[in-house]
């Protein structure tokens, strides 16, 4: 059984066509075009064209291609703020969507919303409304929160340990960090997030993080996986992906 994932995007349409053009590549060599490629989530904030980002993957969406769209933290705040009225995030009522250190701002900007210093909140808001297309709106709504394939679970953050993969909560799937990422034991299958970057693709034997930080300039990752083997796809082809001790997240 093989699947494709696709770390967390941010914005970058130039490096998710580039890890596309990988995939496509390794379909070719493998005459395999019907395996899911898995988008983790944080699709949206900080890189320079979420427009550009979610027209690219709701294109694949209208093809009917085999490509799977994971909700993450960003995505979720994204939607709320978009709502009839702005919603803080239920789990983080200490951060606000247009926070400098969140990225709203920066994805309403390229969507040509005046977010300037010293604007009312509300105005903001009224703006983004009206400039956000519906079927941008509506893609994120349909997002999905995991998925169970075989011996793999894909979702954003990870999971809550010791709870099974159909009783996971949606916050936990889209924020949790230092109790999923310390915790060494089997989850009964092979975890595959993003969410914490890190410097590269790393398997830590029960959980597989691909998020390589292309939020803050970083390369934009991806994988195939083909049973228990792992392989990062580089421009150079397939990279297996070994498992190895990681220390505790602090």
């Amino acid at each position: 059984m093989r699947s494709y994932a696709i770390g967390d995007i941010h914005g970058h349409l130039d490096k998710l066509i580039e890890i596309h053009r990988r995939i496509d590549a390794d379909r070719a060599e493998t005459g395999d075009f019907d395996a899911p490629i898995v988008h983790l989530g944080d699709n949206p904030d900080r890189g320079p064209n979420v427009p550009g980002v979610l027209e690219f993957l709701i294109a694949g969406q209208k093809r009917n291609e085999p490509w799977i769209f994971i909700r993450g933290n960003h995505d979720r705040m994204m939607w709320l703020f978009l709502q009839d009225q702005p919603k803080l995030d239920p789990l983080r009522h200490d951060l606000h969507w247009l926070n400098a250190n969140i990225g709203g701002r920066a994805t309403l900007a390229a969507y040509g919303v005046d977010v300037s210093d010293g604007r009312d909140v509300n105005d903001i808001h009224a703006a983004a409304r009206a400039a956000v297309p519906a079927h941008h709106l509506t893609f994120l709504t349909g997002l999905q929160n995991s998925l169970h394939r075989g011996r793999v679970f894909f979702c954003h953050a990870g999971v809550r340990p010791g709870v099974a993969f159909d009783a996971q909560v949606e916050d936990d799937l889209v924020w949790i960090r230092p109790e999923f990422l310390n915790d060494k034991r089997d989850h009964g299958a092979l975890v595959v997030h993003g969410h914490t970057a890190i410097d590269k693709v790393t398997h830590a034997g029960n959980r597989l993080n691909i998020d390589t930080g292309a939020a803050y300039g970083r390369a934009l990752s991806a994988v195939v996986i083909e049973g228990d083997d792992v392989f990062e796809l580089t421009d150079q082809g397939r990279v297996q992906v070994h498992a190895t001790p990681v220390d505790d997240y602090v």
